[in-house]
């Protein structure tokens, strides 16, 4: 079926095109019973306007601002390079991105970028959330203000954000913990979770979904309370190996953050049966674990999508429209379908499991 036209509109409605025109762009100086019948005819028709055509028409720009967690972090370093990735394809459509880069885990460096950002200086704005009052008020200020804020990967400021893009956390961590439990088949098991922090939205989730599927009759798994490493490597080494010390019987380990390159090289030197390991996102080091043998299960949270559809609903926003549901379902990774290594990954080197070293250099620069 063909999508009708203005030019269908004005016809059915027996105006000139150009009151149609103004009817639809609210320029006023149409008689009420005219725009009236503009307004039923584009119902009737089923007419859409073309908003991108429109904004090209008047030469209008996107300027949408992203602020991600900077520092060498393999699953932030993907999701800079998706949103790299989007700023060639997505100017075509008028749509300039620029990324701010932030210490990652600091609300408080956070807000305080918020805070230095006025009226007028972009559209809508992205950001991973986390937990923290003057975060929550930074964002509300600039909602206020008339910028819309969406949250990616961790929620915040549910009251005043306009979207969460990104996984659901409790299923995820419901996911771990049904991969855990059939692991152990029903055997007696100890289970370690390491967070990031514990205030972060997506970790307290993850957390509460996996204890409450081995909290389940029938589990058999006891849950160690989780330990916090702020999603360092260093501090992940030193508060695992205290804890396999402490507790020599630990039969899975459930990593709901990051700083899973120390995780991985402490598995390297355990004696067997290592324990089940169940962690998240797919990045150089995690996929290389996978191919070797050293955890069991990655759940990725498919970045590039989280970036794609967080473009999408913003420009849905500036442009007054409802943004789509922005729910990402993510993948679970085994050493048997992990997907093909792309030139890009190939070209960049493999990382060095023993050391920490190799893989991508993640870029700290802005995108204009």
């Amino acid at each position: 079926m063909r999508i009708p036209t203005l030019h269908d509109v004005a016809r059915a409605a027996g105006v000139s095109y150009s009151t149609a025109d103004r009817v639809l762009n609210d320029r006023g100086k149409v008689a009420e019973k005219s725009a009236q019948r503009v307004r039923d005819a584009m119902e009737s028709l089923g007419y859409r306007r073309d908003i991108r055509a429109a904004n090209l028409a008047r030469q209008r720009a996107y300027r949408f601002r992203f602020y991600l967690p900077q520092g060498d972090h393999g699953f932030y370093t993907v999701l800079r390079e998706a949103l790299e990735a989007q700023v060639v394809p997505r100017r075509s459509d008028r749509i300039l991105i620029e990324r701010h880069d932030v210490p990652a885990l600091d609300d408080e460096a956070l807000a305080a970028r918020l805070e230095a950002t006025a009226p007028g200086d972009c559209d809508c704005i992205a950001l991973v959330g986390i937990q923290s009052p003057r975060l929550e008020a930074a964002i509300a200020r600039l909602v206020a203000a008339g910028i819309p804020v969406l949250t990616l990967v961790s929620d915040a400021a549910e009251s005043a954000r306009a979207l969460y893009v990104g996984i659901d956390n409790v299923a995820a961590g419901r996911t771990a913990g049904r991969l855990i439990r059939l692991a152990h088949r029903g055997a007696q098991g100890v289970v370690l979770p390491i967070l990031g922090r514990r205030d972060l939205r997506d970790h307290g989730d993850r957390l509460a979904g996996v204890t409450g599927v081995l909290a389940e009759p029938g589990a058999a798994c006891t849950v160690l309370p989780p330990i916090e490493v702020l999603d360092q490597p260093e501090r992940m080494s030193e508060s695992l190996a205290r804890a396999l010390r402490e507790a020599p019987a630990i039969t899975a380990i459930y990593s709901i953050g990051a700083g899973n390159r120390a995780l991985i090289g402490l598995l390297r030197g355990l004696p067997a049966p290592r324990p089940v390991v169940v962690l998240h996102e797919l990045t150089a080091h995690s996929r290389a674990a996978l191919e070797q043998g050293l955890v069991d299960a990655v759940i990725d949270q498919k970045p590039a999508e989280e970036i794609a559809r967080a473009l999408d609903a913003m420009t849905a926003i500036a442009d007054g429209m409802a943004p789509q549901p922005a729910r990402v379902v993510p993948m679970i990774y085994l050493h048997d379908n992990l997907p093909a290594l792309t030139e890009a990954d190939a070209a960049a080197g493999g990382p060095d499991l023993a050391t920490g070293s190799g893989g991508r250099v993640p870029s700290e620069e802005r995108i204009a």
